[in-house]
């Protein structure tokens, strides 16, 4: 570090600055209130009026009453209204819910009965073809007609006749109950579709009146609200 010198500070200097600038401040200040002594505004000078307007005082206070007890009701009103229309929802929710789990059963209890019919009908062609079968085989161990003797002819052929009219009426009364089968599962199937479309139709209609009760309250809600001295009567004491 180099040389330096230290330069003592006038005291005296330093106080008359210092007093100038308190002069100077204290200047500015009385200038300051002697302009808002001059620029001080005078007395207001109104001519007295009645306020309020037409009315009274009593009746401006009924008034602001009723306005309080209508914000009041209407306040009432949207919250009952919103309450009503989420508890719609959620009814219809379930309703729906309901229609869903109610169609799955319907359907699960149609393919019970379709498979029902289907092992009935296996047990019936399996009861047909083994009677096909003993009856072949009764075929088979009948003598044949050049070997038989012609004293005991007419009692073979009788028999050979009995069990093929007996295969017979076996077959026709098969081929009966097979149609009926096939008939009931038909008039079931019909009945079904018949049921699901009334089904359909009685959904549709409830859709449609919900859609129309929800378009109904909002109107009655935007006439309420487009009329809203219609709300109160003379006399209601909320």
């Amino acid at each position: 570090v180099g040389p330096y010198v230290v330069i003592t500070p006038n005291k005296t200097r330093r106080n008359q600055l210092q007093q100038s600038k308190l002069n100077f401040a204290k200047k500015e200040i009385d200038d300051l209130e002697r302009w808002k002594e001059e620029h001080r505004p005078g007395p207001i000078k109104l001519i007295p009026q009645r306020l309020g307007g037409k009315k009274s005082e009593t009746q401006a206070r009924q008034k602001q009453q009723m306005m309080l007890m209508q914000s009041k009701y209407q306040q009432k009103h949207k919250r009952e209204e919103y309450v009503k229309a989420k508890k719609a929802s959620e009814e219809a929710e379930i309703l729906k819910k309901k229609a869903i789990q109610r169609e799955k059963a319907e359907r699960l209890e149609v393919k019970k009965r379709q498979q029902e019919m289907q092992r009935r009908e296996m047990l019936f062609e399996d009861q047909y073809y083994k009677t096909n079968e003993l009856l072949n085989r009764l075929d088979l161990d009948l003598p044949k007609s050049d070997s038989c003797q012609i004293a005991n002819c007419g009692t073979e052929s009788t028999a050979w006749t009995r069990s093929h009219t007996y295969k017979q009426a076996l077959r026709e009364d098969e081929n009966r109950r097979l149609e009926e089968i096939k008939q009931k599962q038909r008039r079931k199937a019909e009945l079904m579709e018949i049921k699901q479309k009334q089904e359909e139709e009685a959904r549709t209609r409830a859709h449609q009146n919900e859609q129309r009760r929800v378009n109904n309250a909002f109107l009655d809600r935007l006439q309420k609200k487009t009329q809203p001295n219609s709300i109160y009567q003379p006399g209601y004491s909320g």
